[in-house]
């Protein structure tokens, strides 16, 4: 009879596994590592939200200014209106002096939203300009004559509508007659002229009563209006005096003081620098100052 030890050792080979078991390396550990790390790492990983903060940090928008961006004019250079009027001449020189205009502009300091300046001036010696006014009223009517006399370029009701409609129309400003403006809004040209600003309103001052006063008075005034923080008009023909550009700007400035104290309780508005350039000069920041020790003389500036 076999021992009972080697009873017990061929017992034991009997139910020994097919297979042999497996021997965890160091390679295999830094394999499960980096497993757990790619894991950890995936979209719902703490690493994963640590990193998609910083990124969506990165993203975020600067804010836009809510006011028109001004500069500091302690070092910017700045002129008194005679020295500025000889340096625009110097420009201007060669070109005849009816196809030259001085112009204003104006820089405000004021919010990007909110209500803007619009009007119209007189000024005391006025800008020749080629403006082209349509009148709006019945035909068979002293308005008609009075509107041809005093310079209107296209008067009328339905003349002006069909032009209107077929987009064939030439002029810049629109005035309407308060007996005009039912036939005005039955015409539908709302569509058309309101885009470009011409349709005439209340509000704006084109519907009227008397047109021949308005057609008078803006041929002999100027109108402006605020874009982008700037006001800009026509001050002055290349002919004018200094003296006559004195009393145009300063005609101006003080009816701009007037507007912005209108609408003070809506939007705060400042005048932030003063600028005189024309039609082919740059512009030169006015100090506020008539002349300078070294300017020319009033005489000499009053001559082409």
């Amino acid at each position: 009879m076999a021992s009972s030890r080697t009873c017990f050792a061929q017992f034991g080979r009997i139910i020994q596994p097919a297979f042999p078991t497996l021997r965890t390396s160091p390679l295999s550990h830094s394999i499960l590592a980096l497993q757990h790390i790619r894991a950890a790492s995936g979209p719902g990983g703490a690493n994963a939200q640590k990193y998609k903060k910083k990124d969506s940090s990165k993203k975020k928008k600067k804010k836009s200014k809510s006011t028109f961006t001004q500069y500091d004019l302690k070092d910017a250079q700045q002129f008194s209106l005679c020295d500025a009027m000889r340096y625009i001449r110097a420009f201007e020189v060669g070109r005849p002096p009816k196809s030259s205009k001085y112009e204003v502009h104006i820089r405000l300091r004021s919010a990007k939203d909110g209500p803007v300046i619009r009007n119209r001036i007189q000024l005391p010696h006025p800008v020749k300009t080629d403006l082209r006014i349509c009148v709006i009223c019945p035909p068979d009517s002293n308005h008609y004559d009075a509107a041809k006399r005093n310079g209107a370029i296209l008067v009328g009701e339905d003349e002006v509508f069909d032009l209107v409609l077929a987009k064939k129309f030439e002029f810049d400003r629109c005035i309407c007659h308060a007996d005009s403006v039912s036939r005005l809004n039955k015409a539908g040209l709302g569509k058309i002229l309101g885009p470009r600003g011409l349709m005439p309103s209340v509000k704006l001052g084109t519907v009227v009563q008397d047109v021949g006063a308005t057609v008078k008075e803006m041929l002999a005034g100027s109108e402006y209006r605020e874009r982008m923080g700037v006001v800009r008009m026509a001050i002055g023909q290349l002919g004018f005096t200094p003296i006559e550009m004195q009393s145009n700007i300063k005609a101006f400035v003080e009816n701009l003081k007037k507007d912005m104290a209108i609408i003070s309780d809506k939007m705060h508005k400042d005048i932030h620098e003063v600028v005189l350039s024309s039609t082919n000069s740059p512009g030169f920041t006015l100090n506020g100052d008539f002349k300078s020790p070294s300017s020319p003389s009033v005489e000499e500036l009053s001559t082409l």
